[in-house]
């Protein structure tokens, strides 16, 4: 339905990038960071250019605390507040159709998804006094009033099975999955939601898991819009108002945000093993292309290293048709038509990854070149020549990493999430600029051991 709301929401989503861009081009971005009485951390940027707000809340119940014999648990949950709400004293229950048109008439959105490291929730509406107040209280009822009807999850779970089957059909997943498990082998960030994990997941496991980790002390709230910081505290009081408001020090199950200290903690999760010694499997598959994964574990969000090895990598394989990989394998010897690197740092050590695919027959010449365009380049590092054209790449491509107020909240939610300095994007484009190649050299060669990393080879003759 066209409601006034819907129509005026429109129309200024219609407009945010330009305006937003206009707004930050030039300037720098202060970010307010306060703690609530109840623990939640708040993080601002007022962007007074258009009436909208863009809300996050991350909490540390992502996909590496799912338990081993269900994973998706997290995403699930996640994603299952929006199957309707349970009646309480805010107001009437409400089935799936109705929560969706009630965001509908109002213009706005909210939802829930799990990545490896966090759960986070999402809320994005206009600012006009009236609109706000009714989506920051639909949002806080389905963040703590979730009914989590059991309908809904049997409808729904045969849809996500047949995905799954018709996924493994892919040589990709195929490839993926073994490369997967020969990084991180019985680490959470290896998991696999498979049919089997699907159907041990039941409303009850969903419903638990959700009275244990949604709590206002464990939560991380980022908030990009046009309000100022006493607007902002009291949204995000009104957004949490309806969730347990008691210390994350109380009980096994309690969660304690990254940076906060003095609350017991969820039990560690450990780190991604380092890999003792290079694995190769060949998987037999009948496919016009031999899919190509080399790689090994790589490093955390918060290592010293991330951005001497975020030039590097672009050097090595991350930068487009600019990149050593691409220059090797496919420029100078037609190889292939696209290849590949990068690292995934997260809370813990993601997986650095190369990969490429080529015919069937080229597959182990592919394969050799890469290896050895690796381990010259961990050797060796960059030129001179190299480092400056990667400098001047990231650095006059770093305004579009902000120019909507959607990755402008991503990139201040991660601030929060990584504990980074407030001014990191202020200085972002310094620290690249001030790189050496011999920070870059030491950095690469700190980090990747090409003789100690897993092969995947789908598809070769």
């Amino acid at each position: 339905m066209n409601t006034p709301y819907l129509i005026a929401a429109r129309a200024v989503l219609a407009c945010v990038g330009a305006a937003f861009v206009s707004q930050f081009a030039w300037a720098g971005i202060p970010i307010q960071h306060w703690t609530q009485p109840s623990g939640a951390r708040v993080y601002l940027v007022e962007s007074p250019a258009i009436p909208m707000v863009d809300v996050q809340i991350d909490l540390d119940a992502g996909a590496r605390r799912d338990p081993a014999d269900k994973p998706g648990l997290a995403n699930l949950m996640a994603s299952g507040t929006s199957y309707g709400l349970r009646a309480s004293s805010a107001g009437p229950a409400l089935n799936e159709n109705q929560l969706s048109e009630a965001w509908a008439d109002l213009g706005a959105s909210f939802g829930g998804a799990a990545n490896a490291d966090r759960m986070s929730f999402t809320l994005r509406s206009l600012t006009y006094p009236d609109l706000l107040d009714k989506a920051v209280a639909l949002a806080a009822r389905e963040l703590g009033e979730p009914a989590f009807p059991e309908a809904p999850w049997l409808r729904d779970r045969p849809k996500m099975i047949a995905s799954i089957k018709e996924a493994n059909t892919r040589p990709a997943t195929l490839a993926g999955r073994a490369f997967s498990q020969a990084i991180y082998g019985s680490h959470p960030y290896g998991y696999e939601v498979t049919e089997a994990s699907l159907m041990r997941i039941q409303v009850q496991d969903v419903r638990a898991l959700h009275a244990s980790v949604i709590r206002a002390c464990a939560a991380q709230v980022s908030i990009v819009g046009a309000l100022n910081r006493a607007q902002a505290d009291a949204l995000v009081t009104r957004l949490l108002s309806r969730v347990p408001q008691g210390s994350c020090s109380a009980g096994p199950s309690a969660i304690t945000p990254p940076a906060v200290t003095g609350a017991a903690e969820m039990p560690d999760v450990p780190e991604v093993a380092p890999l003792q010694a290079a694995s190769e499997q060949r998987i037999a598959f009948a496919s016009a292309q031999a899919h190509v994964l080399l790689g090994q574990p790589g490093y955390r969000r918060s290592d010293p290293d991330f951005f001497a090895l975020t030039a590097g990598n672009h050097i090595l394989g991350g930068g487009g048709f600019t990149s050593r990989l691409t220059e090797e394998v496919r420029a100078k010897r037609g190889l292939t038509y696209s290849v590949y690197s990068y690292f995934a740092p997260g809370k813990h050590a993601g997986a650095f990854t190369i990969g490429l695919q080529t015919r069937p027959d080229q597959a182990e010449q592919a394969l050799t070149l890469v290896r050895e365009v690796l381990s010259n380049f961990v050797e060796q590092g960059p030129t001179e020549q190299e480092l400056q054209a990667a400098k001047d790449n990231l650095i006059g491509g770093f305004a579009l990493r902000l120019d909507s107020n959607k990755k402008l909240l991503d990139n201040v939610a991660n601030i929060g999430w990584n504990a980074l300095p407030l001014d990191y994007l202020d200085t972002w484009t310094q620290r690249v600029e001030r790189l050496t190649v011999a920070e870059v050299r030491a950095a690469m060669a700190r980090k990747l051991q090409p003789a100690r990393m897993a092969t995947v080879v789908l598809g070769a003759q």
